[in-house]
């Protein structure tokens, strides 16, 4: 499932290459044809993530919300203008020691995580889009432009240069500012949306009165906004806290030092697209991180493998129909 770091940089896209763009709209698939209808020949004002959300303005007061869910993602065609901070820091370093040294080359995922073409659920490029250096050029009278439709694609957003394709989203909604709000209302705070610090007391003021273990009140996108199976298997293995503790039995502290690690691994996601979860790699084993998720993970997808801290074999077990990776000794 995508999480909150590939929300924030479709929404970067967004930004690039469609805001203050008149956009065309079309459902080529047929289920959203009246939604696309009441967006096509506006102009997107403003677009926002919040957790694992999009919401997208038009002129007239008209909303877009998209929820990716399990399966969504966007595909983006023709020239693509990437957000700055994602094109500097895609090869770089980033933050917990993974900062200031410049690679040759960006190092894209082998499962293409931190594609820049398509960005949600992993899925092979379903279009071909020409990438040079931090934009992809479209020669005059490319007839490659816009490119045909593959697939079910549920909403086609389209300016003169650039095609964003929206295939299997949980949800495609248009909405009016009332419903953007209650919407928004719902979701437990993002690290970065509005005051960092007002969120990390939300958080604590309602993860701290849970009896749910902290697991699963992590996983919950009303309480913090945001963290799926990757990030919430780690953000516990950097804490060191087992996954079953009640969260109301967390200390205070300790709360506040997961919502600032969430934070951190947040802002890493945004810039690098990928989940890099493990800190002071050296250079090379940053790059090999960088190409292999295998790679870059405590404990998310080692199951039966030996904990990288202290040899024991990390479990995995079922938790609210999601898998839970953790280690019973550096966790107990």
């Amino acid at each position: 499932m995508p999480e909150g770091h590939s929300v924030h940089r479709i929404a970067r896209q967004f930004a690039r290459n469609f805001v203050d763009q008149t956009v065309g709209a079309s459902s080529p698939q047929g289920r959203f044809a009246d939604g696309a209808a009441l967006v096509d020949g506006r102009r997107m004002t403003t677009v926002r993530a919040v957790g694992k959300q999009m919401f997208a303005e038009f002129t007239d007061d008209v909303w877009l919300r998209v929820h990716l869910g399990m399966y969504g993602a966007w595909d983006f065609a023709g020239e693509i203008e990437a957000d700055p901070t994602i094109a500097a820091a895609n090869g770089r370093m980033g933050q917990t020691n993974q900062r200031g040294v410049p690679m040759e080359e960006p190092i894209l995922d082998e499962a293409g995580e931190n594609s820049l073409a398509s960005i949600g659920a992993p899925r092979r490029a379903r279009v071909h889009v020409r990438m040079s250096e931090q934009t992809t050029g479209l020669a005059d009278g490319d007839a490659d432009f816009p490119p045909p439709v593959v697939g079910q694609v549920r909403l086609r957003l389209l300016t003169e240069r650039t095609c964003a394709d929206l295939r299997g989203p949980t949800a495609c909604r248009i909405q009016d500012p009332d419903e953007v709000l209650a919407s928004i209302a719902k979701l437990g705070p993002d690290p970065l949306v509005g005051d960092p610090r007002e969120g990390e007391d939300r958080f604590v003021a309602v993860a701290s009165r849970k009896p749910t273990a902290i697991g699963l009140v992590l996983m919950d996108q009303a309480v913090v906004s945001g963290i799926g199976n990757v990030y919430r298997a780690e953000l516990l293995f950097r804490a060191r806290l087992n996954p079953h503790t009640p969260a109301r039995d967390v200390p205070v502290e300790l709360l506040r030092e997961l919502w600032r690690d969430w934070a951190r691994l947040l802002a890493i996601g945004v810039e690098t697209g990928q989940m890099m979860t493990m800190d002071d790699l050296s250079p090379e084993d940053h790059r090999r991180a960088m190409a292999h998720r295998d790679d870059r993970h405590w404990v998310y997808h080692r199951a039966g493998l030996p904990c990288r801290v202290c040899g024991t074999n990390v479990v995995v077990e079922e938790a609210a129909g999601r898998k839970l990776y953790w280690c019973p000794s550096c966790q107990a």
